[in-house]
């Protein structure tokens, strides 16, 4: 009953504030058109993204696999309507305990829930585009938030609407990197499998919903969608997904090079995902 209420209100309120194609790719269009002229204005090399790559060491956790002439900012994307940034109501940023490694559990006194589902940790590396994606932003901070293996939203999501699960903030280390612990979300009705995230200029920014440097979104692939989907509590993504690809999405479908995240691991050991971000 539960899933059946949650698909009806993701239905609803992605009509709503999730417009689709029609409405995402002039917003898209227009954003990358500004990028554009200023790469021309300041004398930048062809934007081409930086990608995913493996964060073991502090040279490929600064840039990655991309060089200079492959570095381009982090597409701006739209936050969706459940940011919890005060921009769409509640504000989960201002409140004690946000600033956390692990969100697979809420905080703080009226709520006390967990979500349940695949480990999933995720790490990702800021890194300045100016400099070809060569130095770590350090410093910096990321606000992230996704939806359960149901595909409901803490926060907003009738049943977990008390619950501020799956929402955390941190800041960057030395190598401008944040890792966090959480579950592999599920596939609701009309969206790609992703995470979603700010990034803010400073912890202070981020704590107090100030001066947002880059709003994105992290996509999984699918073939570890796939697999995880086939185990117990990820049921009615596996029919979400089928209905699906990353050139149909209204997020992903003008491009995801840049968004597309390494995932390794297994069901029963978990999954780690990493991604680098240039801003």
């Amino acid at each position: 009953m539960r899933r059946q209420v949650d698909d009806e209100v993701h239905e609803d309120e992605i009509h709503e504030h999730d417009r689709g194609l029609s409405y995402d790719l002039p917003v898209l269009a227009r954003r990358r058109m500004i990028r554009l002229m200023a790469g021309v204005g300041a004398g930048l090399v062809p934007l081409v993204g930086c990608t995913a790559d493996d964060t073991s060491s502090p040279s490929a956790s600064a840039a990655g696999s991309a060089s200079s002439a492959e570095c381009a900012t982090i597409p701006e994307e739209t936050a969706g309507p459940y940011p919890g940034d005060g921009s769409n109501g509640v504000n989960v940023l201002k409140e004690s305990g946000v600033v956390r490694g692990d969100i697979t559990r809420s905080f703080g006194d009226s709520a006390g829930g967990t979500a349940e589902g695949v480990p999933l940790t995720f790490t990702l590396t800021v890194v300045d585009a100016a400099s070809g994606c060569g130095t770590p932003k350090r410093g910096a901070a990321v606000y992230v938030w996704h939806c359960d293996r149901e595909g409901g939203y803490s926060l907003y999501t009738e049943g977990v609407a008390d619950e501020n699960y799956l929402r955390g903030v941190q800041e960057t280390d030395e190598r401008g990197q944040v890792t966090f612990t959480s579950v592999f979300p599920g596939c609701y009705p009309g969206r790609w499998p992703h995470i979603h995230f700010e990034v803010y200029g400073s912890l202070a920014d981020a704590t107090t919903a100030t001066s947002i440097t880059s709003t994105s979104q992290l996509a999984l692939p699918k073939d570890v969608c796939d697999t995880v989907y086939a185990t117990e509590g990820y049921e009615s993504s596996v029919d979400n997904l089928d209905r699906l690809s990353l050139e149909s999405d209204s997020v992903f479908r003008d491009g995801h090079d840049q968004q597309l995240a390494a995932v390794k691991g297994s069901v029963a050991e978990g999954y780690t995902a990493t991604l680098t971000i240039a801003v």
